[in-house]
């Protein structure tokens, strides 16, 4: 795939991303084989943009992100983030280097119940990042604690409670206050709604936004619901097993797909099947990514195969000239596959 990256715009390029993880099997816990979480994906995330991840559980999403802040090592392929104007690769960076670019990087993870630690209070917990990386007094660090608090939402009278003590919505809140510590260009948020309730979601997501227009951060929004990503994407990636299938702007991603898959995600929202005759059913399930289809990935469950489909691979090509939108799929020219707005 050829992008326009590079271009002083960028805060990231991923550039043939891989991560297979090693299958151990016997008494000598011998390798035989590997799971291919992610196998070679390309994108990248401009400055203030927020781009979305979307795709099934197992598809490789939140492996994506991990490589990207290294919680994973890649298997192969350059993760480049810009520092002071220059694009490093991260997996060439050694564990100084590497903790110095963590400054600009953050990650919201999923489970706002397992992701705080429950043995230290807000404040202690808030100010963790600081700590680690050696920024302020301790009296500058609580002060940025209350500062942070006020600004998620949450009085900074609570300082001194336990994570048990606050419910799901306002745990989250405190995982974006820790991610806010040190002032990152980047967060990689990481199904930060989905343990969440439906109104308590919208809360979130809003205050997300709103910081992002404040701070000028750049976010990697990874879920597993179209109609989540809607609300907050600049730019939505399709992801199914290890591979971006589509790229696209969000509204041309919801008004006219151009990707089997993307498709059938579409028609799983509410307000897609209320509107519509027909809801498009996939078959089966996700294939095992240690031992993935010849041929294009997805041709196993797609209503539109046909036989090159189960041949060769497509590749991810752009669908006009302003390279932005791209899809992975033999026949995208051809198809006539149904929207969601």
């Amino acid at each position: 795939m050829e992008t326009k990256i590079n271009n002083g715009s960028n805060i990231l390029c991923v550039k043939g991303l891989k991560k297979y993880f090693p299958i151990h099997k016997g008494f000598f816990k011998r390798v035989t084989g590997h799971t291919k979480a992610v196998d070679g994906v390309d994108f990248y995330i401009k400055k203030g943009e927020t781009v979305g991840l979307v795709g099934e559980s197992g598809s490789g999403k939140t492996t994506v992100g991990r490589c990207i802040v290294r919680l994973y090592d890649p298997t192969d392929g350059r993760v480049e983030f810009c520092v002071n104007g220059e694009m490093k690769n991260l997996i060439d960076l050694g564990k100084k280097e590497l903790k110095e670019v963590r400054k600009s990087i953050q990650m919201l993870f999923q489970d706002p119940f397992s992701s705080l630690n429950s043995r230290l209070r807000i404040k202690d917990i808030i100010t963790e990042p600081l700590v680690i990386h050696e920024i302020g007094t301790p009296k500058e660090r609580l002060e940025r604690a209350k500062e942070l608090l006020e600004t998620v939402g949450i009085t900074a009278d609570n300082m001194n409670k336990f994570p048990h003590q606050f419910s799901g919505g306002q745990r989250q809140r405190i995982g974006i206050a820790r991610a806010l510590s040190i002032n990152p260009e980047l967060i990689i948020c990481d199904e930060p709604v989905s343990a969440l309730d439906v109104s308590v979601q919208a809360q979130v997501l809003n205050l997300l936004y709103d910081l992002q227009k404040k701070m000028n951060m750049s976010y990697l929004f990874i879920a597993h619901d179209l109609s989540v990503v809607e609300y907050i994407s600049d730019r939505v990636m399709v992801m199914y097993l290890g591979k971006i299938v589509e790229i696209a702007f969000s509204d041309a991603i919801y008004q006219d797909p151009k990707h089997p898959y993307t498709e059938a995600l579409l028609s799983s929202i509410s307000k897609y099947q209320a509107g519509s005759t027909r809801r498009i059913l996939i078959k089966g399930s996700i294939p095992d990514p240690s031992n993935p289809p010849t041929g294009c990935v997805f041709h196993t469950r797609c209503l539109y195969v046909k036989d090159i489909c189960r041949m060769e691979i497509p590749e991810l090509k752009a669908t006009d000239d302003t390279a932005e939108s791209f899809v992975a799929c033999h026949f995208y020219k051809e198809l006539d596959l149904k929207g969601y707005i």
